[in-house]
């Protein structure tokens, strides 16, 4: 099935040009390796982000450099069972949730030890120490090694045992948890640390093309997305309600069965490429959100959110497949007292495209027995009669450029045939799945629910009466070009829709805070500078973009002769 009448320019590899030259770049092991050469003394510490093949990174670039000594940094952790004691207290029950860990690396290091080494060392020989933490060790010159989130997450998959486990084979949920909510944590913590101490950044995701660059560059790449506007790069995953509409609009994989989701902009998950030339090095997108937190974001929202990025865009695509789960997010005091987080996810249902049929779920239906509901929940999820979804919650039909609000507490979920762009704040593993249709994931197991959390946090005023006063298309115009489309005033998002015309620009304020859009209809458009700061930039359908806080105003240009639309989305 088609479903452009046009050939999509989608773009799954953006990049934001920093020079053009490659020769910045230093590119393959045998480079690296003699880039580094010159070292002949001291200590030199490869702080490696949890992830890394460290075997690699050893036989490829340290062996290589013939130091004297090689010290493998994580020789002197923790045992494995103090380590789980440790960790223990931040991953709750199930298999998704837990609490952010205000560890340091220290914590899982036997510090005597690691002194001991430390006055051990002869610093007129050279030494290589390497590792998860090797930046503990006294250094006199630093190489920090990058992988981004998305590649740790599909190690995961292929094998990949969390840091001190030896677990392979265990259930990727287990081990995404472990890292989302403890390794990564600790890891970014050394990069606040020591980052702007490193001499030189190696990325090392393609472990069989690894570049590297000076600390003078990555500083460079950095300021540079702060000039113009620049997207991530997008992922995708299947998943077990997935559609066909990514196939087409994304240029993916044809042959694969679905895609479910697409990750196109959140920081904390995606990466962001810099082109040097017609070559490429990759950092996770959440470098800019660490080290550029207030110019990126603006004073305003980095003074109320620190260094988390508070919107997410993504991609649902049911279409041809099946419904997402019904679900429910955590009221904002619950998820504070239970799970630690400063805010809640509130969310949204932008539709981008759907069928005739296609409906969303929203909200109970009025003066249902709630007692009832909730027994007939329980009983369905424990392999009794089938849910009556048509008895208690509301199926609301859409069209293309609705827009669904979906402040926390209020059951939702996108049925078949849809596809969504799901704008929402950003604190995305706190979902209590109440119902999953009696579907197994892709892994063959039940997918988590979550019915205690979940029941906690229904809002049974969320009825019918209002959702559609309140939740269903609260469109505000603003003037011909521009209207307010959300989110709701319990939200501390505002989304906003322009409308392009191919003969009349639209001028876009950022109010000098990011700006999160997309293009929701015609083929193309530039986002030009009106002070010429930034080269025009072309934006194609579907296609998630940032402007920086540092960009006052923009001009939207449709390259479309039917015209085009933008949604964005700022902090209120």
């Amino acid at each position: 099935m088609s479903y452009l009448n046009f050939q999509s320019k989608y773009d799954r590899f953006p990049f934001v040009q920093v020079s053009t030259s490659n020769q910045s770049l230093i590119k393959g092991y045998e480079a690296i390796v003699k880039t580094l050469s010159h070292i002949q003394s001291g200590v030199i510490v490869f702080e490696t982000y949890p992830g890394i093949n460290q075997e690699i990174l050893l036989e490829k670039v340290i062996k290589p450099l013939n130091p004297q000594r090689i010290i493998a940094s994580e020789d002197f952790t923790i045992s494995k069972t103090a380590y789980e004691k440790k960790i223990e207290p931040y991953l709750l029950e199930g298999r998704v949730f837990g609490v952010y860990s205000h560890q340091h690396i220290d914590d899982f290091y036997e510090m005597d030890q690691l002194q001991n080494v430390n006055q051990s060392i002869d610093h007129n020989q050279l030494t290589v120490i390497y590792g998860f933490g090797a930046s503990l060790f006294d250094y006199d010159h630093l190489i920090m090694v990058s992988l981004t989130r998305w590649e740790i997450q599909l190690r995961y998959r292929r094998g990949l045992s969390n840091f001190k486990l030896d677990n392979p084979d265990e259930d990727k949920l287990m081990k995404y948890k472990r890292g989302y909510f403890v390794v990564w944590r600790v890891a970014d913590r050394i990069k606040e640390a020591h980052n702007h101490r490193a001499s030189y950044l190696i990325d090392l995701n393609d472990d069989h093309h690894p570049k590297m660059i000076t600390q003078s560059d990555y500083q460079s790449c950095l300021d540079q997305a702060l000039t113009q506007p620049f997207r991530l790069v997008p992922y995708f995953d299947p998943g077990v309600w997935g559609g066909q509409w990514m196939k087409e609009v994304c240029n993916l994989e044809p042959n694969e069965t679905n895609y479910a989701w697409c990750f196109d902009g959140v920081p904390e998950e995606n990466s962001i490429r810099f082109a040097f030339g017609d070559d490429y090095i990759t950092f996770p997108a959440q470098d800019l959100v660490q080290f550029r937190a207030k110019e990126f974001m603006g004073a305003r929202v980095f003074h109320r959110f620190g260094k988390h990025f508070p919107i997410r865009f993504d991609f649902l695509d049911t279409m041809e497949g099946g419904n997402l789960s019904l679900q429910v997010h955590p009221q904002t005091d619950y998820i504070q007292e239970t799970f630690g987080m400063t805010y809640t996810q509130d969310e949204s249902y932008y539709i981008l495209d759907c069928h005739e049929d296609a409906t969303v779920y929203v909200g109970v239906k009025e003066n249902i027995d709630q007692e009832k509901f909730e027994a007939d929940l329980v009983e369905a999820n424990q392999g009794g009669k089938p849910f009556d979804d048509k008895k208690y919650i509301n199926q609301i039909r859409v069209k293309k450029h609705d827009h669904i609000l979906l402040p926390a507490g209020t059951i939702h979920c996108s049925g078949k045939n849809t596809m969504v762009l799901e704008i929402s704040s950003c604190v995305y593993i706190f979902t209590f799945k109440l119902w999953d249709w009696g579907r197994l994931g892709l892994d063959g197991r039940p997918r988590p629910v979550s019915l205690e959390h979940g029941f906690k946090n229904i809002d049974y005023t969320r009825d019918t009466n209002f959702v559609m006063n309140e939740l269903i298309n609260q469109f505000q115009p603003v003037s011909d070009d521009e209207e307010i489309t959300g989110l709701h005033e319990y939200e501390f998002i505002e989304t906003r829709r322009y409308s392009i015309t191919s003969n009349q620009p639209v001028i876009m304020k950022t109010n000098n805070i990011v700006n999160v859009c997309n293009l929701v209809e015609g083929k193309e458009m530039l986002v030009e500078s009106l002070d010429g700061s930034f080269k025009p930039y072309i934006v194609h359908y579907a296609e998630t973009f940032y402007i920086p806080a540092t960009i006052n105003q923009v001009k939207f240009v449709s390259l479309d002769p039917n015209g085009c639309k933008v949604i964005k989305a700022m902090v209120k």
